[in-house]
Formats: C-alpha cells, sequence, structure tokens
C-alpha cells in the first residue's frame, strides 16, 4: 500500500506540487490582507480573497472536467455540463489581472504602497496562473477529441471571450452569478454590448485578449521546453549507457 502510494506520487510529483504551490500562494495572499486589516484597522483589499475564491472555481472545474474525461462515456456526458459552468467562471480568474487599478485608488490609511502593491501583485498572479493552467487542462481535453489544432483555436476563442467577460465585471458590474441568477435580463445586456460596441469594449477586448494569448502561450512554451530538454538528456550517449549498465 506505501509503494503504491509512494509510485502515485512519484508519477504525479508535478501536478502535486503546482497544486501545493497554488494553494501555499493563496495562504499568503490571506495572510497578507489579513496583516493588513489587524494593522491599519480597514477593510481594503479584502475583496481580493473573494476573487480568488472564484478564481478557484474555474480550476476545479477544468480538474474535474480533465480527470473525467479519459473515460470516453464522462467525455460526452458530463463534460458539456462542467465545460458550460467552466466558461460562466473561467473570466474570473484573469479578471485579477484588473484589480491593479485599485493601487491608484485612495483609501490606503497606514499601509505602505510598497505592501499594498505586493499584496495586488501576489493576489493577482495567483488569480491569473489558476486560469492559465484551468484552460491548459481544458484544451488537453479539446486537442485529445478533436486534435491540435482545434485545441489551440478553444484557446484563442476562450481568450477572446474571457477579455469580454472581463469588461462585463469590471466596468458593467456583472459577474457569473447574473448569468445562472437572471439569464434573460443578462443576455439582453450582454447583446446590447454586442450590437452597439463602444470604442473602450473593443481596445479593452482586443488589449486583454493578446496579453492573456501572450502570458498563456509563454507559460506553455517554457512547460514544454522543459519536457525538450528532459527528453534530450535522457537520449544523450552517458545517459543511454547508463541505463545499459543499470539494465
Amino acid at each position: 500500500m506505501i509503494d503504491k502510494i509512494k509510485d502515485f506520487i512519484y508519477r504525479n510529483r508535478h501536478s502535486i506540487a503546482v497544486f501545493i504551490l497554488l494553494n501555499v500562494a493563496c495562504l499568503v495572499c490571506i495572510l497578507l490582507v489579513a496583516a493588513r486589516v489587524a494593522y491599519t484597522d480597514s477593510s481594503r483589499h479584502t475583496g481580493l480573497i473573494w476573487n480568488l475564491f472564484l478564481a478557484w472555481i474555474p480550476f476545479i472545474l477544468a480538474y474535474i472536467a480533465h480527470t473525467v474525461s479519459w473515460k470516453r462515456i464522462w467525455l460526452y456526458l458530463a463534460i458539456p455540463v462542467i465545460a458550460f459552468l467552466w466558461l460562466i467562471f473561467f473570466p474570473n480568474a484573469p479578471y485579477m489581472l484588473t484589480d491593479l487599478q485599485d493601487l491608484a485608488r485612495a483609501g490606503g490609511v497606514g499601509a505602505p504602497l510598497w505592501y499594498d502593491v505586493l499584496i495586488v501583485v501576489w493576489c493577482s498572479w495567483t488569480g491569473t496562473l489558476l486560469g492559465v493552467i484551468s484552460l491548459y487542462l481544458m484544451q488537453d481535453i479539446i486537442s485529445r477529441t478533436f486534435g491540435r489544432s482545434i485545441g489551440w483555436v478553444f484557446v484563442f476563442i476562450i481568450s477572446g471571450l474571457s477579455s469580454f467577460g472581463i469588461y462585463i465585471g469590471r466596468f458593467v458590474r456583472l459577474n457569473s452569478w447574473d448569468i445562472l441568477q437572471n439569464p434573460a435580463e443578462t443576455a439582453v445586456e450582454i447583446l446590447g454590448l454586442v450590437i452597439d460596441p463602444s470604442m473602450r469594449l473593443a481596445a479593452f477586448t482586443i488589449l486583454y485578449t493578446f496579453f492573456f494569448l501572450f502570458l498563456f502561450v509563454l507559460l506553455y512554451s517554457f512547460s514544454h521546453m522543459l519536457q525538450e530538454q528532459t527528453v534530450r538528456a535522457q537520449n544523450t550517449p552517458e545517459a543511454v549507457e547508463s541505463t545499459q549498465q543499470t539494465k
């Protein structure tokens, strides 16, 4: 039993490390905000903790979808429902990038600016990473089912939709719960924005789409670069000779 647990941990060590690090990052965010509240007797930045909670929802949904997607029956029964919920909540993760503008608002009393910068950047980066990882998991499902090209088309579409969703959340003040609670009214309001978009909406959506795509592709390429280096190292003459001697 212990050997099986050790083998499971070894085979999934990178996934476990990512999950642990994300939890540690969230814990640090909570402690930073709690320390500020205790020191300044101000509730500023407490909303970041709620935003972090919302950013975890698409991550958890994507993880569940990725886990059950390996069984064909669940791929067509459960995945569509999970994917719909994931799409609704996904903008909450990259939305935290816009929390950086809170640094320009007045009202931060008692705490130095560098501390507020640390809080907001740490929370925003953690939320964004949750979004990037959840999108990577969903992309993997699409790629395995429909092909790699469709997987990347999916990434481009989701990046654009999420940027539009961020705009709605930041400036129109609609959120994911509105879609579930008042779908008809929310759909009409969103349709009005699509039919008659403003310059701010167009600029915001385009710029945030490119920024998020850049971030996703960069992290995606970096992870695969490390995989390529590992494979290359295993195929070197020294590694092959070492393997043969072991056998």
